[in-house]
């Protein structure tokens, strides 16, 4: 099988990994600092403002519940966007409302999230799709001028960035996620950027049961009574560790090259597929966007896009569509609502396998089924 994602680990990785047991500490402690501050150089801002988790989806829910969200509030979001940003902001009693996307680069514009705007908003949270930055400057800028706060899900973009600046630094708040379908991958993990200095701290302290200060083996003796408590108000542990950090570490020094060949790839399928009728491409990036190339999406006519993917897995590669349109979940309450480009897209889109352990016969491989099934199938 031709995989869709596949992680890039060896013997670096094993290395580190083994550093971390001779060590005997493989929780909280120097090696996740190590790679909090690699990653905040990584993103150009301070260690301070940066906490690895054990997952993105820990991310999510500890930016909205810094925002001590209320019933009633609204939070806005793409409705293609992955589930966990929908069940954290149920999770804090808000509502979500989905707004609706471009249908060729699957990413909310201004507009589109101008159009769902009320006096209820409280926040918007912003996917990058497949990398793509999309319209993440003018979206920030209406957020600043309106006092509404901006989550960036940057899961995809972990090096996505416009005009030089890293995607995830334009919001408020952001998480990248580091699970093992992604481009930098500890197993398990991401990492939660907060902008706001205090804000910063207390996240900080809700990733670590709400302790003002950590105590025991690792942490600085505090007072004659290390091991007593002090808990200004409550909540879990979400933490990264040492082990899980060691792997990232050495992903972070990796992931230039990582990129580097997911866009030769990516420029390897645009040859391939080029004038094959019937089939859409990836647009463009926009003059100054830089893509971290974590999706290759091709898109077909209405009814082909099923019958194409269940070619390609009678031909041994597999492929899907990320993400599922959440207004059309019962359970994220938003019966009715048409979001006509999200449906088209929703329709017509499937994305091909993209990862370094590609080789190029591959990927000629992947476009030749893909061209075929398409051509099979066309209307």
């Amino acid at each position: 099988m031709i995989n869709l994602f596949q992680p890039q680990v060896g013997a670096e990785e094993l290395d580190a990994v083994a550093q971390v047991f001779d060590s005997n500490w493989l929780g909280h402690g120097p090696r996740t600092k190590a790679f909090e501050s690699g990653f905040a150089d990584h993103i150009g801002v301070g260690a301070d403002h940066v906490i690895f988790l054990n997952s993105g989806t820990a991310g999510l829910f500890l930016a909205l519940e810094t925002l001590d969200l209320r019933e009633g509030d609204e939070v806005v979001l793409p409705s293609l966007s992955f589930l966990a940003a929908a069940n954290a902001i149920l999770a804090c009693g808000a509502r979500p409302v989905f707004c609706d996307v471009d249908a060729r680069t699957l990413n909310p514009t201004l507009e589109d999230v101008e159009s769902v705007l009320t006096s209820r908003t409280k926040a918007v949270v912003v996917l990058h799709y497949g990398g793509y930055p999309g319209d993440i400057a003018r979206i920030a800028e209406r957020c600043r001028q309106t006092g509404i706060t901006l989550v960036e899900d940057a899961a995809c973009s972990v090096a996505s960035t416009v005009d030089g600046q890293a995607v995830g630094t334009f919001g408020d708040l952001a998480m990248w996620s580091f699970d093992a379908m992604k481009v930098l991958v500890t197993g398990d993990g991401g990492m939660l950027y907060v902008r706001d200095p205090e804000q910063a701290a207390r996240a900080r302290r809700l990733a670590y049961h709400g302790l003002s200060q950590p105590s025991g083996f690792g942490y600085a003796k505090v007072s004659a009574r290390w091991w007593e408590l002090d808990v200004p108000e409550i909540g879990r542990r979400v933490v990264g560790n040492d082990l899980t950090a060691a792997i990232g570490t050495v992903q972070l020094r990796r992931l230039p090259a990582f990129v580097a060949r997911r866009k030769e790839i990516v420029d390897l399928y645009n040859h391939a597929l080029a004038g094959v009728d019937g089939l859409l491409l990836p647009p463009d990036l926009p003059y100054g966007h830089t893509s971290t190339h974590y999706f290759y999406w091709v898109q077909t006519a209405p009814g082909v896009r099923d019958e194409v993917a269940s070619d390609l897995i009678e031909a041994g590669i597999y492929t899907t569509f990320r993400y599922a349109a959440l207004h059309k979940v019962p359970a994220y309450r938003s019966e009715g609502r048409e979001l006509p480009q999200s449906d088209q897209a929703s329709d017509r889109t499937l994305c091909l396998p993209l990862h370094p352990g590609l080789e190029d016969a591959d990927v000629r491989t992947v476009a030749a089924a893909v061209r075929k099934a398409v051509e099979s199938h066309r209307p």
